[in-house]
């Protein structure tokens, strides 16, 4: 079938990317659902920093690939064995980590990534193996490769059954497709990595999209919050969720310190920040991906003097078949507000400066409607 995605066409391309346009919108055709795979229309898609990190070559993967990981959408069709949660109408949600279930990762209870699933990311294929998108080239049709098994910037995607959670119809499109990628890692961050006991302060050090939603859970969770960004508007809308809310030169000279810190801006100097903030006995959580080459100079001898713990956590330690429903029970009884967490609504042709936004960290989730 014919469907319309927004492809990436090379890595490293420079900002502003209004001007540079590494991304085109256009028609490629998607095959049908093999075995163990679904065909979904796509109703939302979240542009996430995971995705800038592609197209600014921080993270490098195969070109062309039609980008998006965070969605969600209504199953269209089921292909062999596709799965029996899955029918024809039902609303899921996608998640960028497909899990086999069987290999010695996926029974570590998520705190490791899938390695048959991370393998398949990597390669820009299916966990199934292979690609179902390709495009017309001067030289005959081409294959298109799959972000993170979910390529959601389209009209349509086929996705492997393990990268998708069915929810009930009263979970609206919006909603849903938060709960894939900025959910389940900020709020996996506090729930799965960070553990804090009842009561206890939780800090979050960046207020994007997976740190606001880090906050929003510590907060459904009866946690007393404390939120740092440099960006002043950030500052202020985390004081309106109601955070004590810092800069980091405020949170530093004020000694401000929490039993955990989740760090959430993906740099090493915000992991620093965080790291610093961190009380005698806490723990540090890192769900940030800054650029493979950045380093973070903290003191070993702090670790084992005051008992520190210093965690990193891919996709917030998620079992996404497990934690989704906890969010989604929590926004039902209207304790988690996910509708805060979307900035701005645009369409695929809006992407260039959607990515202009993300860069300058102006927004926390530009939502992508279909």
């Amino acid at each position: 079938m014919e469907i319309i995605g927004a492809v990436l066409e090379r890595c490293g391309a420079p900002a502003p990317y209004r001007e540079s346009r590494p991304v085109t919108v256009g028609p490629l055709e998607l095959d049908p659902p093999g075995p163990g795979e679904i065909l979904v229309r796509i109703e939302a898609a979240g542009l996430c920093h995971s995705d800038l990190s592609v197209v600014d070559g921080s993270r490098e993967r195969p070109v062309p690939m039609l980008l998006g990981h965070e969605a969600a959408g209504v199953v269209e069709q089921v292909g062999p064995a596709g799965g029996a949660a899955f029918g024809v109408g039902q609303r899921v949600v996608m998640t960028f980590l497909p899990r086999c279930g069987k290999c010695a990762a996926c029974r570590t209870d998520g705190r490791l990534p899938c390695g048959v699933g991370s393998a398949a990311n990597a390669a820009g294929s299916l966990v199934g193996g292979g690609r179902r998108l390709r495009r017309s080239g001067p030289d005959g049709p081409r294959e298109v490769h799959h972000h993170l098994g979910v390529s959601a910037f389209a009209t349509h995607a086929v996705v492997s059954a393990t990268s998708v959670v069915p929810v009930d119809d009263d979970v609206r499109a919006d909603v849903a497709a938060l709960l894939g990628c900025a959910v389940l890692t900020g709020g996996g961050a506090v729930l799965n990595a960070g553990r804090p006991a009842a009561g206890e302060p939780v800090a979050v050090v960046g207020l994007g999209g997976v740190g606001m939603a880090a906050l929003l859970v510590a907060a459904a969770l009866g946690h007393e919050v404390i939120a740092v960004d440099a960006v002043p508007a950030k500052v202020e809308l985390a004081r309106g969720l109601g955070a004590a809310a810092y800069t980091p030169q405020e949170a530093g000279d004020a000694g401000i310190r929490a039993p955990v810190v989740v760090e959430a801006a993906g740099s090493a100097r915000a992991f620093e920040t965080a790291f610093g903030m961190t009380a005698p006995g806490g723990t540090t959580v890192t769900v940030g991906l800054p650029h493979p080459g950045a380093r973070a100079a903290i003191s070993p001898l702090t670790l084992t003097a005051e008992a520190r713990t210093v965690v990193g956590s891919y996709l917030g330690s998620a079992v996404p078949g497990r934690d989704i429903p906890v969010y989604v029970d929590l926004w039902r009884a209207g304790k988690l507000p996910l509708e805060k967490l979307v900035s701005d609504r645009i369409t695929l042709d809006d992407l260039p400066g959607a990515l202009d936004r993300l860069a300058s960290g102006a927004a926390l989730r530009q939502l992508i409607e279909f």
